[in-house]
């Protein structure tokens, strides 16, 4: 795996590539001289959480013949300071799927991504408290 990370301007936005040519921008606060023109690095961390954790759900209830019409996480995280950085402590995940689904099987499906399969949570757990919830919005 490997990432191109190439500085925009005389600042502190930036764009990362992939091998696969897909881009995504960084930026800082005004404070240290960013524009807001993109994710923050810690952002980015919280949003792979999130993206890690979509991809697992929707393949595990594939696999129990549930298909989401759709879905939505948002991912909030608490920080603390430690010596010269911070840290997320606390992180939440919320789940908002949308069809035909059983509850039970959409449960399980969230526990098995953040307790087995998502490498950006098990990665962030070493250091934060990660808790989720959902809801499911029902279609006929």
């Amino acid at each position: 795996m490997k990432i191109t990370i190439q500085r925009l301007n005389d600042a502190v936005h930036m764009e990362a590539v992939n091998e696969s040519g897909a881009t995504l921008q960084m930026d800082g606060t005004e404070e240290i001289g960013g524009i807001n023109a993109g994710f923050r690095p810690m952002q980015m961390l919280l949003a792979a959480a999130g993206g890690c954790s979509a991809i697992d759900v929707i393949s595990i209830l594939k696999k129990q013949r549930q298909n989401p019409d759709d879905i939505k996480i948002e991912v909030t995280g608490n920080r603390v300071n430690v010596d010269t950085y911070s840290e997320f402590k606390s992180i939440h995940i919320h789940f908002t799927l949308t069809g035909s689904l059983d509850d039970n099987k959409v449960s399980r499906a969230i526990e098995l991504s953040l307790t087995k399969y998502c490498s950006v949570s098990k990665m962030l757990e070493k250091t934060a408290t990660i808790t989720s919830s959902y809801d499911i919005v029902r279609t006929e």
